[in-house]
């Protein structure tokens, strides 16, 4: 074997790199120096004998070989976390540390019911969470940041594999002097799209709540406008519209304190599918299942 190769550690800082932009925080990143950073980085492109990285006192910018040099980095680095997860996996199922990626409208409802037990039960897990939109958390977990997420279906994932958890219906909220408050559900068609207040742009629930409506013209017209689901809430409590909501939310108690009604939609695709996703092939297959299933019991 060549002892002229690449190192792990100097390819997890080029990807910093590639990932942050700056070499400062690329370092804190990867808990070292900037010299530290920058050294391994000037040694891994004499090993190479090419330049991956134009430095300048304001841009760093990868140059073409640069760019596809990280794309292999995080195949490897990938591999490289598989292989330590392989002999972790021969142990004891659901010990050491874990990280999960969780997307915001599940992790402050479901994860403050499971976590209690989770820590009462399985004492030598290390859970470290991570909360981020649907792409970003699929991002991170096909480039190793992550080893699984939770996240809501239907969600483009790439090539995972899938526990599907339970089904989350969807709700309308709505101020609770609404004169067209109906008895008990509510059908697309009484949806007011000038009124309907969603999350914007990089959210999933957005885009199921749209499916579930059927109704083209309510992605033209509806406003997107919420960064979270706390901050709908607040609008639709101050009379600026209506919105729709998990039930998880509302069973959580986000709701509590307003004076909003919540109504089940009533459509054949008013519901979102929550699940826990991880890389296929994983040697961790099986104890994510067993986390799924501590999941389920939450």
């Amino acid at each position: 074997m060549s002892t002229y190769l690449p190192s792990l550690k100097q390819l997890q800082y080029l990807v910093a790199l590639h990932e942050h932009g700056h070499f400062g925080r690329a370092a804190e990143a990867c808990f070292v120096s900037q010299s530290t950073l920058s050294a391994g980085l000037r040694d891994l492109e004499t090993l190479l004998g090419v330049t991956l990285v134009e430095r300048s006192r304001r841009v760093v910018r990868f140059t073409p070989l640069g760019n596809q040099v990280v794309a292999k980095a995080h195949r490897l680095l990938r591999e490289g976390e598989e292989l330590a997860e392989l002999v972790r996996s021969s142990g004891q199922p659901l010990v050491g540390e874990l990280r999960m990626s969780v997307i915001p409208t599940i992790a402050p409802f479901l994860l403050p019911r499971v976590l209690p037990r989770l820590r009462r039960d399985r004492p030598q897990l290390k859970l470290f969470l991570r909360e981020e939109p649907s792409a970003a958390a699929i991002e991170s977990l096909h480039h190793g940041r992550a080893d699984c997420v939770l996240l809501a279906l239907p969600f483009a994932t790439g090539e995972v594999e899938v526990e599907r958890l339970f089904s989350d219906r969807l709700l309308v909220a709505f101020p609770k002097d609404d004169p067209r408050d109906p008895p008990d559900s509510i059908p697309p068609s009484l949806i007011d799209e000038s009124r309907l207040l969603l999350l914007e742009d990089g959210h999933c629930l957005k885009d199921h709540a749209l499916a579930a409506c059927n109704r083209p013209e309510l992605r033209a017209s509806a406003t997107m406008i919420g960064t979270s689901l706390h901050t709908l809430v607040q609008m639709v409590d101050n009379g600026l519209g209506l919105t729709m909501l998990p039930e998880m939310a509302v069973t959580a108690g986000i709701l509590h304190d307003t004076d909003i009604a919540a109504r089940p939609l009533q459509s054949e695709n008013a519901a979102r599918e929550i699940a826990l996703v991880w890389r296929k092939n994983s040697p961790r297959s099986e104890e994510f299942k067993l986390l799924a299933e501590e999941l389920r019991a939450g």
